[in-house]
């Protein structure tokens, strides 16, 4: 009997401690921040097609990332993204731009052939990450495209934000530099909100010039032959 009660005490300490044990290895999660951003009241704005996005192969993992002062990455320990970190991206940047252009019609690609998008974000995000010790860089390209598919405007820009080394910190500070990228875009596509419908972009073609007409001289009556009355003169 003090055996089998000796048993359930060792039983029951070892499941205490591997509980406790689980405990102390549950990682914390960690989402962007998307700010203040507030949904758009405009049904009707302006029709904005955001994509396609790329973003770095690197950048498609769970794992958190750490950028050393050699330029290397290490995976945190002690950190995870709660989800895709892509997928978020995708999402912070369609809030802000709806938000900033207040437009309910900004939608992400791919989207249905029936909406006509006045303006096209292609963008790619080539890098963001931080590190204990590393300030948080944002590395991104954007091109603009108008209604008729004509490029109107290319940017690639570097974006930096200081942080206090810790992660959640870190993740705060990425947040705001998508955030800075996406009040940067909005300001680039607001000329393109009042664009020429397609056929009135449409070049008028010029009128022909009209060659002039050369100069006419003096008309000059015409002689027929005179007149005969029929009669036949014989000699």
């Amino acid at each position: 009997m003090t055996a089998l009660r000796l048993s359930v005490v060792l039983l029951l300490t070892g499941l205490l401690g591997l509980a406790g044990c689980t405990a102390r290895h549950t990682l914390p999660l960690y989402q962007l921040d998307n700010g203040d951003a507030q949904p758009p009241r405009q049904e009707q704005g302006l029709a904005v097609l955001l994509g396609p996005i790329s973003i770095a192969d690197y950048l498609q993992r769970e794992t958190v990332l750490q950028r050393q002062p050699d330029g290397s990455l290490l995976v945190a320990e002690d950190a995870r993204w709660a989800g895709s970190l892509a997928a978020d991206i995708d999402q912070l940047l369609l809030r802000q731009l709806a938000w900033r252009l207040d437009s309910q019609r900004t939608v992400l690609a791919p989207t249905t052939a029936e909406f006509k998008a006045e303006v096209q974000v292609l963008l790619s995000v080539i890098r963001l990450d931080s590190g204990p010790d590393q300030p948080a860089v944002l590395e991104a390209q954007w091109r603009l495209l108008d209604r008729t598919g004509q490029l109107r405007d290319s940017r690639l820009l570097r974006l930096q934000e200081p942080h206090t080394g810790s992660v959640a910190d870190q993740v705060q500070a990425q947040s705001r530099l998508l955030r800075q990228l996406a009040e940067q875009l909005a300001q680039a596509i607001e000329p393109l909100r009042n664009q020429p419908t397609a056929e009135a972009a449409k070049p008028t073609p010029a009128p022909r010039p009209t060659q002039p007409k050369p100069p006419q001289g003096p008309k000059i009556p015409m002689v027929g032959p005179p007149h005969s009355n029929g009669e036949v003169l014989r000699f």
